[in-house]
């Protein structure tokens, strides 16, 4: 039974858009009709103004913190651990209370990875950071961050169940950018400086 109940567990609360709740409820607009399209915090200092956006940002972290600590406390397979994680994210990114139009997933993978190692999350982040110190463009730094944190965990000899989750975690926001390549992502990534 577990092996169904974690991963919808999963999904259902990655699904829940607190971006597109919260910008419709304080500015009466769908975060997702400006600034990146996405229905995430960055998005919503856009729309909303930093202290909306900080607060979408801890939403989005609890909907992968959440389901992923509960499952791990609980002595279910890894399996199913990974699998709960890893629908967090499809969740956020294709949430089913959205009309399946979300955001990019890197706040809700990091609540994975902060519920199963904080260490893991604390490279993550560090990584996030540099990537965008270094390309100075958000979205490239989260795909890139999606990309790399698996194998920066591995480098750095983490290579617990946090691994895995990254593993499956970056693999969901690394496709989440291939799905949406199209002319307005080209422009996004080629363009824009």
């Amino acid at each position: 039974m577990t092996t169904f109940l974690f991963p919808l567990l999963g999904y259902l609360s990655g699904s829940l858009p607190f971006s597109v709740w919260i910008t419709r409820l304080v500015k009466g607009v769908d975060v997702r009709d400006g600034g990146s399209g996405h229905a995430g915090a960055t998005n919503t200092i856009r729309q909303a103004g930093f202290g909306w956006g900080a607060l979408v940002f801890v939403l989005d972290l609890s909907k992968g913190f959440i389901p992923i600590y509960l499952a791990s406390r609980i002595g279910i397979p890894a399996y199913v651990i990974i699998a709960a994680a890893v629908c967090a994210v499809v969740g956020h990114c294709f949430p089913v209370f959205a009309q399946f139009r979300g955001g990019m997933g890197l706040a809700t993978a990091g609540g994975c990875l902060l519920a199963l190692n904080p260490l893991s999350f604390l490279v993550s982040i560090g990584l996030l950071i540099l990537c965008v110190l270094i390309l100075r463009h958000a979205a490239r730094a989260s795909v890139l961050t999606g990309i790399l944190a698996a194998p920066a965990l591995w480098i750095l000899n983490i290579r617990d169940l946090s691994f895995w989750a990254a593993m499956g975690v970056g693999t969901v926001i690394a496709l989440r950018f291939l799905i949406n390549w199209n002319r307005q992502y080209r422009e996004l990534w080629l363009d824009r400086k």
